[in-house]
């Protein structure tokens, strides 16, 4: 995956600081794991019941909107066909967008059928599409927070299940909606060694329609403020040290371009980054004004993403997709950390699975019982 870093922007290797969000500092409920243990045939036991309702859902704080670049950017699909720039609307051919993943940063839209775009050119509007970015937002961990969450990913619409893999029903009174927050209070397998969640009452969900929030041991060596990815999960995690303080969904790198795990450090930080690679070929790409990038793999990175969104789905090239909002909020985290001994902040991304993609994570128990 090739970046383009102009001199303007490796100028820009500095920081923007906004006050991070605080964690609530309510009371929260005590997690017990065994308390809703599940025996198959037998009810909800009237513990289980209390524990349900004392946190039903789960109630964090999310990060604000970064409003200034939601609002203040104006993203457009180009293509896929070549498309011609001009010098001015309805002027000379100075180029061309070849064909290609291609978005642009529209910087005037007030003439009727053209977009003039970062750079200065103007491209034709009838060979565009705006689009709109995700608002999508993560959440504040508080302090002392034990019980396992999920956000629901399917786009669908799917009745919950009244027992681990049983079909969807209606009489379980929940239906599945994109970026829900649904609190863990057991879990089961089926008969194919797939994870099923209990989400509430005789509410079953079936692990590839959410993903869940698991933290990880922080690594050796490794203190401060750092991130955990995890690439089973697509998710994120934020820490200080030991304590989980911010949490949210990602999209990692597809086959064949997946993101490589490990152990980095965040080398440069941008405010906006042009992306581009393999010109040319059918897989090319052009990315213009690529908000909040960190990067810590090479020319691999944590950045915001305008593009899509299906954040919890593999997406990427290589990149840990984040929301724009997600991405201001990681980029300002990260660079307010304390320095070290000598004087410099040294942030460390951690990429890991805590599951084979693709795999029943209890298939191996499942045949072993069968």
């Amino acid at each position: 995956m090739k970046h383009v870093f102009g001199m303007t922007t490796i100028l820009l290797l500095l920081s923007l600081g906004l006050p991070a969000a605080v964690a609530q500092q309510t009371a929260l409920p005590v997690y017990e794991p065994a308390v809703c243990a599940y025996t198959p045939g037998q009810p909800t036991s009237q513990a289980c019941l209390d524990l349900i309702a004392a946190a039903p859902k789960p109630a964090f704080e999310r990060i604000p909107q970064d409003r200034v670049t939601l609002s203040s950017y104006s993203f457009w699909r180009v293509g896929p066909d070549p498309v011609l720039k001009y010098d001015a609307p309805g002027g000379s051919v100075i180029g061309e967008i070849p064909r290609g993943f291609n978005f642009v940063n529209a910087t005037d839209t007030s003439v009727d059928g053209w977009l003039k775009i970062e750079g200065g050119e103007w491209i034709p509007r009838d060979q565009t599409k705006y689009v709109e970015p995700s608002y999508f937002t993560g959440v504040i961990l508080p302090e002392g927070w034990n019980q396992p969450f999920a956000w629901v990913l399917d786009t669908t619409g799917l009745w919950s299940s009244l027992e681990p893999g049983a079909p969807g029903s209606a009489e379980s009174g929940y239906l599945t909606r994109r970026y829900d927050l649904v609190n863990i209070f057991a879990e089961a397998y089926d008969a194919e060694g797939w994870r099923w969640y209990m989400i509430g009452p005789n509410q079953w969900i079936k692990q590839t329609f959410v993903s869940k929030v698991k933290p990880v041991a922080r690594p050796e060596g490794v203190t401060g403020r750092w991130v955990g990815v995890d690439l089973y999960e697509q998710t994120l995690v934020a820490y200080e040290d030991d304590r989980p303080v911010f949490a949210t969904l990602i999209s990692s790198g597809l086959d064949r371009t997946e993101t490589n795990e490990g152990l980095f450090t965040i080398w440069a930080r941008l405010p906006r980054d042009r992306m581009s690679g393999a010109t040319g070929a059918p897989n090319a790409y052009d990315l213009q004004s690529v908000p909040w990038t960190m990067y810590f793999d090479g020319s691999i990175s944590l950045h915001g993403t305008y593009w899509h969104d299906f954040f919890g789905y593999r997406r990427s090239r290589g990149c840990v997709n984040l929301s724009i909002s997600d991405a201001r909020y990681l980029f300002d985290w990260t660079a307010n950390a304390a320095p070290g001994p000598d004087g410099n902040i040294v942030n460390y991304v951690y990429v890991y699975s805590s599951g084979q993609y693709g795999v029943p994570p209890g298939a191996a128990m499942v045949a072993a019982s069968g």
